[in-house]
């Protein structure tokens, strides 16, 4: 009488059906902004001898979306989006609303380098970061100056 009823195909069915319902609610887009993939951007580094070339894309950002910061000795690029999108229907009832928030941040480790002559500029989604390095001292001989007291010992 066992035999008739597919007790192990249906629990597998429906553990099936519900992981696989599981899996599409968490692939949709409404939680890529809390992924860990989507919170970061693209950077290329290039080094000269006189700065760093720091670019970064940034496809669809403002200008005003985006803050730069350096607090010794990290380079901080912060973008910022904020989406709203409503429809409403002809007696102007909202039908659906969407709201979208994204923050995107990569911090740079970098030392010695001259801070008030960093240079940014946003073209086409592409910002690009000048970060001249602070110039070396050549170095300064120091002449041990005679006081004209002879015998004396510092203590």
């Amino acid at each position: 009488m066992f035999d008739l009823v597919p007790f192990g195909k249906r629990r597998d069915d429906v553990f099936g059906v519900l992981a696989k319902s599981l899996n599409e609610v968490f692939n949709d887009e409404f939680f890529a902004p809390m992924t860990g993939a989507a919170q970061s951007f693209r950077t290329d580094i290039r080094e000269s001898g006189q700065a760093y070339l720091i670019e970064a894309e940034l496809p669809g950002f403002k200008k005003e979306e985006i803050d730069i910061d350096y607090t010794r000795p990290y380079l901080t690029i912060k973008a910022v989006r904020k989406e709203e999108n409503a429809q409403e229907n002809e007696e102007h009832q909202v039908v659906r609303r969407e709201r979208r928030y994204g923050e995107y941040v990569r911090r740079f480790y970098v030392q010695d380098i001259a801070e008030d002559e960093i240079r940014a500029s946003l073209k086409d989604g592409m910002l690009s970061l000048e970060v001249p390095k602070q110039q070396k001292s050549q170095g300064k001989r120091i002449e041990i100056q005679d006081n004209g007291s002879s015998g004396e010992q510092l203590q």
